[in-house]
């Protein structure tokens, strides 16, 4: 009869087996996810927290208000639209009479039948001859020239509108620049993409005080959201690796404000560069470059619940009760649905209203990952998962006390996915200075569209203006408080 050996024996098969069964768990975990992204239906992805939501809200009720909400934003986008074209369509002469009597005096009935039909119109390009006046005194010793059109370079062929043009086809089209030149060129102006070229980075380093302005608002703001993606620069028969970062922040009025820098590496160098010495709350993920800029002398860290809810989702295929996890985390997303119902974002209520309901659920999942974390290896998704959010709990918990902080750093990574779009179209940046160039012209278009602002419009006006305007007051030309400004002109 074999000797039992004793529990604390140590069994060097049995410290094997844990280690292989924690690399299988691992290994299917990858297995999972990697045959989820290839032959997954897009069902199998990680459903938005919204459309999670709104499985929980009263289906008539909800799907009825949320359809007229739908027609109101269409409705106000439509008032919005470019002054419509008025074509009248006259009743021909050989029908010009009464069907029921034959009469031909026929009168005007109201306004007649109105029907909208949208029409592309091909936008044009103008060669544009500019003739100074020369006046001559008939003492012959005196000339005058009536003044030069304005230009944002000197003796430069290619006026304001056209350079807006083209960083508007860069930054918010995602348009490379060797087929924004074909375009060009079939609306008849001879172009090459290295003009192009020219063009775009010498709009940069005009609009570079304003660039750098608005990154510097953003950093004096008490609450900066930040993340970081790749980009490729170009190098001798290869491409290096270099970041671009957004940081941005909403201020009093609602209005959001986008920067970014960029940077040929990922370390804490340029989060100190822009955020160095300020204090407040910065909005990131766990990565641990912005260290360098938050506590114990810097700026509070919030964590992203976001991230949070990905990590325990990547789980489900081997670890089922990761679903717990993720339906605590909706609770939370729950509350911030209320508060956005009762307009009470960002003020007192909303702190009571989340010191009150999402409190509890923080104590339910805090008490659900104690219990879980020694069950699972900690190699294992599950595992993993757990440690992610453990090690982070005092940076996810702080939205509670803090009404401005939101419940994750989804803001950030949508500031990026432009720049994905573009990283995907024209591939790489040259070299170091235009991606700095691309960075800068990025965060003023950026600005437009989070604020409503037609960036075209707006580049083409401000183009002129920043080369002689007060330094001093160089925050009026940022796109929110151009906005503002002409409205105040126009009223």
């Amino acid at each position: 009869m074999p000797r039992e050996l004793p529990q604390d024996h140590f069994c060097p098969w049995r410290e094997e087996a844990e280690e292989l069964k924690e690399r299988l768990t691992s290994l299917e975990a990858k297995m999972a996810t990697l045959e989820r992204h290839v032959f997954g239906r897009r069902a199998e992805k990680l459903p938005p927290v919204a459309t999670e939501l709104r499985k929980d809200a009263d289906s008539t009720a909800a799907r009825a208000e949320a359809a007229k909400k739908k027609r109101q934003e269409r409705a106000t986008r439509k008032a919005e639209e470019a002054p419509a074209r008025e074509i009248r369509h006259a009743v021909p002469p050989d029908e010009r009479h009464c069907p029921a009597c034959g009469s031909e005096d026929l009168k005007p009935l109201g306004q007649g039948r109105t029907s909208v039909v949208y029409e592309h119109v091909p936008a044009r390009f103008e060669k544009q001859v500019h003739v100074q006046e020369v006046l001559a005194c008939v003492c012959g010793r005196g000339i005058v020239t009536a003044p030069p059109p304005a230009r944002v370079v000197d003796r430069g062929e290619y006026g304001p509108g056209f350079l807006a043009h083209v960083v508007t086809s860069k930054c918010a089209d995602a348009m490379p620049l060797h087929r924004l030149a074909q375009r060009v060129e079939r609306s008849g102006v001879p172009m090459s993409r290295s003009t192009l070229t020219d063009l775009f980075h010498k709009s940069a380093s005009v609009l570079l005080p304003l660039s750098s302005h608005l990154l510097q608002v953003i950093a004096a703001a008490e609450v900066v959201w930040a993340d970081e993606t790749p980009l490729r620069v170009l190098d001798v028969k290869k491409t290096r690796l270099g970041y671009l970062w957004t940081f941005l922040t909403q201020n009093e009025a609602g209005q959001w404000l986008i920067g970014y820098r960029f940077s040929m590496g990922r370390a804490s160098k340029t989060p100190k560069e822009v955020l160095g010495g300020t204090r407040g709350a910065l909005v990131v993920d766990a990565y641990t470059g912005y260290n360098a800029v938050t506590l114990p002398e810097g700026r509070i860290r919030v964590g992203c619940w976001a991230h949070v809810r990905r990590r325990f989702f990547d789980a489900l295929s081997t670890a089922p009760e990761s679903r717990e996890a993720m339906d605590l985390i909706l609770e939370l997303y729950r509350v911030e649905a209320q508060a956005r119902g009762a307009d009470v974002v960002r003020t007192a209520a909303h702190r009571e209203l989340r010191q009150l309901s999402s409190t509890p659920v923080l104590k339910r999942l805090r008490a659900w990952l104690d219990a879980q974390a020694p069950r699972h290896p900690p190699k294992s998704p599950l595992g993993q998962a757990i440690s992610y959010t453990l090690k982070q709990w005092d940076a996810l918990s702080r939205f509670v006390s803090d009404e401005r902080l939101p419940l994750d750093n989804n803001r950030s990574e949508s500031a990026l996915r432009k720049a994905a779009l573009g990283r995907k179209n024209f591939l790489f940046v040259g070299h170091e200075a235009a991606g700095e160039n691309l960075a800068g012209l990025y965060a003023l278009v950026a600005t437009c569209e989070a604020n409503g602002v037609n960036p075209e419009e707006y580049l083409a006006d401000v183009l002129l203006r920043v080369q002689t305007h007060p330094n001093a007051r160089i925050g009026e030309l940022l796109p929110h408080e151009w906005k503002r400004l002409r409205a105040a002109d126009s009223s």
